[in-house]
């Protein structure tokens, strides 16, 4: 039977959600379940959509033990709703929001509706070995635990991918923006220049090769740098690999790697020039332009749910 004291909870617990719903996130939809394999706390996860809804199937949030929230699930109403129930259940539930839900005090804008997994203790020992999987940059994926009466159609597994990490090769303004924006997004960035020990002139980088869920990005002006690191990249499996240069600087990098024996298919995996509007001239406009294509170019790697 639950304690007194843990209804009378439930709203001061609310309250605080109201406040921290935003609080440490991340850009990586992997944020929540890192959060409970560290520290404990409640795993909610959207395992039905009916309509549209801004978030996709298998989103998560955490609700740590201080009812601090990890992710994001709606604008934070939602959140404090999730956290006042996490303090009056006992064990997993699915619980309906926005149309025909009997949260009558909850209503989806879009009219729409979700139906949100809400389980107050979590496997542990499952996250954490998915948590783990993920650290070491393999795909994974979680049971989760429906009730036994609910509709067959809803999520029963959530698959999860390693995080997006870039790796930015260069130096001058258009590197230094283009990190400064990563680590604003919540991106995992590794900047390495010229003066980097990692590097150097007409050899591939003293690097791990990157893995599928790496991009890679070269932003010399100097392009006698390129060479072997394009080479190295191609030899890798990252999912993007772009180069920044004009027309000529372009050419010029085919022909090359056309003489050094790389074959047609591998040179079309480099982007150039890079970014979503590649006219881009302004290093800050360069650095936003390329973020963005290389994050919707990482979101379309996501396996289905």
């Amino acid at each position: 039977m639950k304690s007194a004291n843990r209804h009378s909870s439930a709203q001061e617990a609310a309250d605080a959600a109201a406040t921290t719903a935003f609080a440490a996130r991340n850009f990586s939809d992997n944020a929540a379940l890192h959060a409970v394999a560290e520290g404990g706390g409640a795993l909610c996860t959207i395992v039905g959509i009916e309509g549209s809804f801004s978030r996709q199937l298998g989103a998560q949030l955490a609700i740590r033990r201080d009812s601090t929230v990890v992710g994001s699930l709606a604008d934070g109403c939602l959140e404090a709703q999730l956290v006042a129930e996490v303090a009056r259940i006992d064990g997993p539930v699915v619980r309906l929001y926005g149309r025909g839900s009997e949260q009558i005090d909850f209503r989806l804008p879009c009219g729409s509706a979700i139906h949100i997994l809400i389980d107050p203790a979590p496997d542990r020992e499952a996250i954490a070995r998915v948590a783990r999987d993920l650290s070491e940059r393999r795909p994974a994926t979680l049971a989760l635990p429906l009730p036994d009466k609910c509709d067959r159609g809803l999520l029963r597994h959530r698959h999860f991918f390693p995080d997006l990490t870039i790796i930015a090769l260069g130096n001058g303004p258009e590197s230094e923006a283009l990190a400064h924006l990563a680590d604003a997004a919540g991106v995992n960035i590794r900047s390495y220049g010229p003066d980097s020990a990692e590097l150097a002139l007409g050899r591939a980088p003293d690097l791990p090769a990157p893995d599928a869920w790496t991009a890679v990005i070269l932003l010399f002006h100097d392009h006698e740098w390129e060479r072997e690191l394009l080479r190295w990249a191609l030899g890798s499996d990252a999912f993007y690999i772009g180069a920044q240069g004009g027309a000529v600087a372009r050419q010029r990098r085919l022909e090359v790697l056309a003489d050094d024996g790389v074959s047609h298919a591998d040179r079309a995996r480099i982007t150039s020039p890079v970014g979503i509007f590649p006219q881009a001239r302004q290093p800050a406009a360069l650095a936003l332009s390329a973020l963005s294509d290389i994050i919707f170019r990482y979101a379309a790697l996501e396996p289905d749910q």
